[in-house]
Parts: structure tokens; sequence; C-alpha cells
């Protein structure tokens, strides 16, 4: 790595507004020339912001930042021509195709003539866009977008290359090829800062920033942060089954000498506080990045969930699923998006659903959910026929969108009291459910707050508990903390197996591997089909190799998806 100097920020401080808290607050740090750094957080941590300060569209309120030495902002208050910055939503143009938006930032960056039908050639080689050129970008697949924002944003060639959480809704093996991408251009020479929720990226990166509630925690490479956790991450392994797991994660989850835990397929890890010794159950393993984030923050949160309290809504004694796919297949023209699922998912189990973006996942999602009609097939739900009596059976359930899917310009108490009215729920059921469900989820200071102006995890906690609050038999989660940091993962998740000890079935969509390893049971979908099932460890053994003896649940999910396609050349 390069010693020299790309970015120096110097008490950097940004505030919106004068009465607001400040979004930075005192930045010192030096981001190392030619190599990936990472800047970690939670949600509202001030990365965004960070990036956008780098970027030189926004002003600091006090300090500066220097890129390659000149101020980050240029003398017409915009940003350098050095920098090339990747905005955190898809800032493209949706109705124009690939090479259009390509021809867009190259009319803005003053690139033109036969040097900008190179560089074309050579970006659409790069991310592997050529064969759509053409194509719509709206019409992408969540990996292609991404592709072609970074492609934008290389137009110019800057030599300092921002991105702002690239990595957020992408499936793993997209997220992999778009890591390689950056790895090679870094290798060239040029500065990458990429800025992400998920330790796991950041992990991958030569050099850190951990910034929280503004400020920075720690800055370095990553195995320096290690030390701080060094000797106190260990395993509690447990047979293959998800009740075992769950009442091992939950008992340590409440035992004060934990600051973290995490379930890892049959196996739970436990992050014990400073100074705990002598607990003979637990085996060491290594500290991770995730472990020294979480225990920088102060640990997870010991409070038991509010839904353990409520009454069980299935009997789990009955062996009859709450969820049921038969068949289900969904055309759209002579296209087949879903072919023949087949899966149930019995009371108190979580299962999930795998696969790249544009594999099936949510349409066969939708189709369980009754809202969109199966071409062939079968669903149900707690015994209901989606197909004949779809009301009735979407009343058993509860739904989790892939995006924020509630009432942006209404507060959180009238998003709350319109699904209940919606759930046909009595007053004195949703006054019973709703105070203990916000004081537990953390939202009665944002009562009176648009659900738009909510913080990311705050929006989280306000959808399950606008999902749950009828008391769903089922539980539809669509990529439920895409985006989210860590210690908010954990909380969501807390609650997720509290719902389950009551009965509820759960069914998740996700492309966080994490998220993964808590589910009794995983499919994996691509090209619309089920190639694979199994549990999280049954899954990671099917892929063992003498070159992987111990692969990881996205070792297994890309292995599986190169060996179909070996199989099944298109």
């Amino acid at each position: 790595m390069n010693a020299e100097a790309a970015i120096v920020l110097r008490g950097l401080s940004k505030r919106f507004g004068t009465g607001d808290a400040w979004a930075l607050q005192g930045l010192d740090a030096v981001i190392p020339a030619g190599a990936v750094s990472g800047v970690v957080g939670p949600d509202a941590a001030g990365k965004t912001t960070l990036m956008r300060l780098l970027a030189g569209l926004l002003r600091p309120t006090s300090g500066e930042v220097r890129i390659l030495g000149l101020p980050a902002m240029n003398g017409d208050g915009g940003s350098l021509p050095c920098v090339g910055y990747m905005p955190q939503k898809f800032g493209l143009y949706e109705d124009l195709s690939v090479l259009e938006n390509l021809r867009l930032h190259a009319r803005l960056r003053n690139v033109t003539g036969p040097k900008r039908e190179a560089l074309f050639e050579h970006l659409l080689a790069f991310t592997d866009l050529g064969r759509f050129a053409g194509r719509l970008a709206g019409r992408l697949s969540g990996g292609m977008k991404q592709k072609l924002g970074l492609a934008c944003a290389l137009i110019g060639t800057p030599r300092v290359l921002l991105l702002d959480e690239p990595g957020v809704g992408v499936d793993p093996q997209s997220r992999r090829e778009l890591w390689s991408m950056v790895i090679g251009l870094a290798g060239e020479g040029m500065t990458v800062v990429w800025s992400t929720a998920y330790m796991e990226e950041a992990e991958r990166c030569a050099h850190v920033l951990m910034l929280d509630e503004g400020r920075l925690l720690q800055a370095g490479p990553p195995a320096a942060f290690l030390d701080r956790v060094r000797g106190r991450t260990f395993l509690a392994r447990q047979p293959e089954d998800g009740e075992s797991c769950r009442r091992t994660w939950q008992a340590w989850a409440s035992d004060e000498r934990s600051e973290d835990v995490l379930v890892q397929g049959s196996s739970v890890r436990v992050l014990l506080r400073p100074g705990v010794s002598g607990v003979e159950e637990l085996q060491p393993t290594a500290p991770r990045l995730e472990d020294a984030y979480i225990d920088a923050v102060g640990g997870i949160g010991k409070e038991a969930s509010p839904f353990t309290t409520f009454p069980a809504v299935s009997d789990q004694a009955e062996g009859r699923p709450v969820i049921e796919a038969k068949g289900l297949t969904k055309r759209f023209g002579a296209f087949t998006a879903a072919d023949h699922i087949s899966f149930t998912v019995m009371p108190g189990k979580i299962f999930g659903l795998l696969g790249p973006n544009g594999a099936g996942k949510s349409t066969t999602f939708r189709m369980l959910c009754g809202l969109s009609r199966p071409t062939e097939g079968q669903c149900a739900v707690a015994g209901i026929d989606l197909l004949r009596r779809p009301g009735q059976g979407r009343a058993q359930l509860g739904y989790m969108a892939q995006k924020f899917s509630l009432y942006g310009d209404l507060t959180v108490t009238q998003n709350i009291r319109l699904f209940a009215e919606l759930y046909g729920m009595s007053r004195q059921a949703v006054a019973e459910r709703e105070s203990r469900l916000l004081a537990a989820l953390d939202l009665t200071p944002f009562l009176h707050v648009q659900a738009q102006s909510l913080p990311l995890g705050q929006k989280q906690r306000l959808a399950l508990l606008c999902a749950t609050l009828h008391g769903p038999r089922a539980l539809f989660l669509d990529e439920p903390t895409s985006g989210v940091d860590p210690r908010t993962r954990r909380e969501f998740w807390k609650h997720i197996n509290a719902l389950t000890g009551i009965g509820v079935a759960v069914l998740v969509t996700t492309h966080f591997m994490e998220e993964a390893e808590y589910c009794d049971d995983i499919a994996l979908i691509y090209r619309g089909a089920m190639i694979a099932s199994g549990t999280p460890d049954s899954l990671k053994r099917s892929v063992r190799t003498p070159d992987t003896p111990d692969p990881t649940l996205e070792d297994a999910f890309i292995a599986c998806i190169e060996n179909y396609n070996s199989e099944h050349p298109q």
C-alpha cells in the first residue's frame, strides 16, 4: 500500500441548521493513496455526509477536507475533476439505456471525441455490460445497476473514487464481482473510499474509518481493530437443529457476561465482556472486525423482546405447515420467472429464500403473499388457499417489504392506526399491542414524526411493528435489514426469534449471508428453479473441498450457482 496520503481530514465538522445535532464532529484522519479504504458505522453515523463532503457536494461547517493536496470543493463550489462519486441510491436515469447513461455522464465530464468511444468500450468490457448496452437502466438487476453506476463514476478517469454503500441490495456473487473490479482499480493506483454498514466488506479494506454518531471511533488497518477483542471470541456448538441453537442464543443474549451473540448455522458466536473467563462450554475462535465494531459501540442490548410475552399464534405440536408452496410457477409470456417451486414452513420455523438478483425470489415471495397469481401451482397460509380465499389468507400474514413501503407523509402514529384499520383490529386490541411495541422498539420519541423523516433503523422498526400488529401466524420479510448496521440487525433478529417462540412461521429473502444463518432451512433459487435446499450447515458441507475445508455460506451460495451453470449451460 502506498503510504502517501490521498485524503486528509482536519477537524472536519458538519451541522445542518444551527439547532441540529452535529452530523460529523471533529474528524481528524488520513486516507492512504492507491488502496481501498472503508468507512463503516451504523445508520446516521455520518457516512453519507462524509462521502458528500469528500465529493465536494457539501461545504464543511468547520475544519477542512483536502484531496491530493487540494480543497475538496473547488473554487466554483463544485467537485474536483480528479474525483469520481457513486451515490448511495441509484443516481442514474432509469428511462435511458446503459449506453445513453454513459454518454450523458461523458458530456457532464466534458469527455468527447475518439477518446470517449474508447473509454466506453473499455468500461463496458470492464463491467461486463457490453451485452446490455441497449437495455434501459431501470430494467437492470441490482448488481448490474451498481456496475453501471461504477462505470459512470469512472468516466473522466478519476484518481479518487468514492463509493457510498455500493453493496446494499446486491447478491453475494455480484458483490464479489464488484469488489474484484474495485481491487483491480486500486492495484492500478486509484484511491478508493467504500462506505458500508457491512463489516465483512470493511474487513477486506486496507484501511478503515469507524464512525458512530458523527465521531471517529478508530482508524487504521482492520487487523489493528482486533486487539480490543482478542481472546474474547468463542463458539458454542450445538446439535444441527434450530431449536437447540435458538435456546442457546437466547440464553447467551440475556447473559450479562456476553457483549454480543450471533447465530452461525448450528453454532452460536459469543463475544464476552472484558475480564470474563472460565466459560468451559465455549470454544475459542478467531476475532473479526464485526466483533471489534460491536465492542466499540457498547455491545448489544439485554432487554427481552416484547414478543416473548405475547400469546402463541400457532400450536407447534400440531405438525401442520403454516406456509405451503406446491409447484408454484409464474410465466410472463415465454419467460418463466419461477418454475415449480415447492416447500413448507412449519410453526416457529424460519425459511430462507436465497438467490442472485433476478433469480425468481421476489416472484415466488409475491405469489405466497397473495400479491401475484401463479400460472400454475398452489399456495396456502395457515391452511387457507390463497387462490380461493386471498383476503382471508392475507389476514393471517404480516408483510415487510424490501423497500420501505409505509406512508412517508404520515406520522408514525398515523401509519400504525391505518394498518390497524386495514386489519380490522378493535381499539382495545390496538391500544394493548401498540403501547408495548412502541416502547420496546424505541419508537415512542418518534410518534409525531413523518415516516419519511425517520432514520433507516427506525423505519425498519416501524415496518416490523405494522407487519406484526395484528398477531399474524406467518411473517414475510423481504430483505428486511438491507443496509442496516450489525447492532441494529442483532436487535431486529432478537424480535424475529421471539416471534418464532410463539409459533410464527417466518419466510425471509436476503442477500446478506449472516441473516441466512438464522434460518432453519434455506432454498437457493436460480434461473427460476430451486437448485439447492437444506440447513445452512448442510449447504456449507456440500461444497467443502480440500482447497476450501471450512466454506462460508457465501462460498456455498456461489459454488452452487457455478455448479449449476456448468451442468446446465445456457
